[in-house]
């Protein structure tokens, strides 16, 4: 008997639970409620308040568990997960790359390592550093593919 009524007025039920959560799976934990309620074996003495007040308290952990996981889904959790630091071993090679490169740099000619640094380390355009160095910019052109072809060779197989 109080099953049925319970069907008929589970429209009744589920506009409460939508109008207090304010959530679009509301269905779900109405239907949530009522199958924890099915499960137990004392019945409450108010069905429909259990249904509600279960289905609100469902809707508030979910949006609890939401908030820490970033998303209805949890695809935000994941993402927080990933760590996206280099392995160890990632790190000690290019440790290892960089002081070859380092090493490599101090063996350019000194002007052709003035050029190399105020380009690639101060961002100069080669007008800026050939006005800078009192240089025309085909030398600065120069030194720079000079600076580079030597770090190729220098880098390579590393």
């Amino acid at each position: 008997m109080a099953e049925s009524r319970l069907w008929a007025g589970w429209a009744s039920l589920l506009a409460q639970v939508e109008r207090l959560t304010r959530r679009s799976d509301s269905e779900d934990l109405l239907h949530d409620a009522y199958v924890r309620m099915a499960a137990r074996s004392a019945k409450p003495d108010n069905e429909e308040a259990f249904l509600v007040r279960a289905a609100v308290n469902r809707g508030r952990d979910a949006y609890r568990r939401e908030k820490v996981r970033g998303g209805p889904d949890g695809d935000d959790a994941l993402e927080r997960l990933w760590d996206n630091a280099p392995m160890q071993d990632e790190a000690i090679i290019a440790r290892a790359r960089l002081k070859r490169v380092s090493e490599g740099i101090e063996r350019l000619p000194p002007r052709t390592r003035e050029v190399f640094m105020l380009q690639r380390i101060d961002n100069l355009k080669y007008r800026e550093i050939a006005e800078r160095l009192n240089i025309s910019q085909s030398a600065v052109e120069k030194h720079m593919a000079k600076a580079m072809t030597f770090l190729g060779d220098w880098t390579k197989d590393w």
